[in-house]
């Protein structure tokens, strides 16, 4: 794809936090992102989740339904989408050919995200989606989808110590950096649970917005307990309803406001949320005749969630772990997460768990040498490097196969593969 090649050259494919250029793109192209009903997503983990259950609900409620996410599985074309349905190639070029073309003539020297932040906005503004749901890509205050000046919700889920180099070193520093997609007048949804409730609720207050909280929905055999009745529910795990909360308290200040004219109804809730589909979070399928699990954990927190799920549906059973992350994060915390160091140490216990790391094709990809460098003795004991997780799963030797880490790596190891 000409458009590939152009997002992934040296000169765009880098991060470069701020306003200015994305601002003045979006002018050249007569800012298509005004005028649009926009529900706003920050957070650390639990944006795409968020934004897949808001995608359900409204597309079932008939609304026609954009939404922006990152990063992609298996093409670029995935951030963008209608009705669930994502950009063609054929558009995906076109409107990303004429961005590359005001870019040149201009010398803004737009960065990759930068290009696909107005890539959404042009496409949704041609599609004249009813509600767009657009998700943060780091942060929030600097991020180049901070350009909407009246959401009708902005969304935090979970924060976590993530991308620390860039947005601080405490929850209240990136709490802080996250609350920057408030905007006057217009609410803020934050889970009462946040670890960074205290902060983003202060900085509500002083960007004027309006604040709403709420507490996280119960989880429980597959199904969420709603207004005091069992729904059944997509997606595994009960972080999930951290999520799920969020979703349904944007849904209530929709319907409340009158912005989309016409209420999404709890029937249509009901109807929308066993159909909610997030790939490789927490999923379950069978691969080369073995039992997997498939998770996008990237950081501590979400190597947390896995952790806690595998020790409530897998205890007691032998884990092979096959994982691979960028170099730029705390694999070392991740690995805390998901393996007792205090097990491994004791000699006379036998873990039932293994690690296998694989050095996945990506530029920033973390390699085996510096992997095993940093490895507390416990774990490097049950390390060892793999060339092909695919055979690897084959092989067995195990009653869990769980693929986890990098979203890079997942969408390598399973572009062609389809549960």
């Amino acid at each position: 794809m000409r458009a590939e090649e152009f997002l992934t050259s040296s000169e765009k494919f880098h991060i470069e936090l701020g306003l200015r250029r994305i601002l003045r793109i979006l002018e050249l192209l007569d800012n298509p992102q005004n005028g649009m009903n926009i529900i706003h997503i920050a957070g650390s983990n639990g944006k795409g989740s968020t934004c897949a259950i808001l995608e359900e609900i409204f597309v079932q409620a008939g609304f026609k339904t954009g939404k922006f996410t990152s990063p992609h599985l298996f093409s670029y074309t995935e951030r963008i989408a209608v009705n669930k349905r994502p950009i063609s190639d054929t558009e995906f070029n076109d409107i990303i050919e004429k961005i590359a073309l005001f870019d040149k003539e201009y010398g803004i020297k737009l960065t990759e995200f930068e290009i696909l932040t107005a890539a959404g906005f042009l496409y949704f503004r041609e599609k004249h989606c009813d509600i767009v749901l657009l998700e943060v890509g780091l942060g929030g205050r600097l991020d180049s989808t901070n350009v909407i000046e009246k959401p009708i919700a902005s969304i935090i889920t979970s924060i976590s110590l993530e991308h620390k180099e860039r947005l601080g070193d405490t929850i209240e520093k990136i709490a802080y950096e996250k609350a920057g997609i408030f905007k006057k007048a217009c609410p803020a949804i934050v889970l009462k649970q946040n670890k960074g409730y205290e902060t983003l609720k202060n900085e509500a207050v002083k960007k004027e917005a309006i604040f709403y909280d709420t507490e996280t929905v119960d989880i429980k055999n597959g199904c969420a307990c709603i207004n005091g009745e069992a729904v059944e529910f997509g997606l595994c795990g009960r972080h999930q309803g951290e999520n799920l909360a969020l979703a349904l308290k944007a849904v209530d200040i929709v319907n409340k406001n009158g912005t989309l004219n016409r209420n999404v109804g709890f029937e249509t809730v009901k109807k929308a949320l066993p159909r909610v589909k997030w790939r490789f979070r927490l999923e379950s399928f069978e691969y080369s005749g073995s039992k997997i699990l498939v998770d996008a954990c990237h950081n501590p927190d979400g190597a947390r969630v896995l952790a806690e799920y595998l020790n409530e549906n897998h205890k007691g059973q032998r884990i092979k772990f096959i994982f691979g992350c960028l170099k730029n994060k705390d694999y070392k915390a991740v690995l805390g997460q998901l393996f007792n160091l205090d097990e491994l140490s004791n000699k006379r216990q036998k873990t039932d768990r293994e690690l296998c790391f694989y050095e996945f094709n990506y530029p920033n990809a973390l390699k085996y040498r510096e992997f095993a460098a940093e490895l507390p003795v416990e774990i490097k004991n049950i390390t060892r490097k793999t060339e092909d997780p695919k055979k690897e799963i084959a092989r067995g030797g195990a009653d869990l196969t769980v693929v986890c880490g990098s979203i890079y790596m997942l969408g390598e190891l399973f572009k062609d593969f389809e549960p």
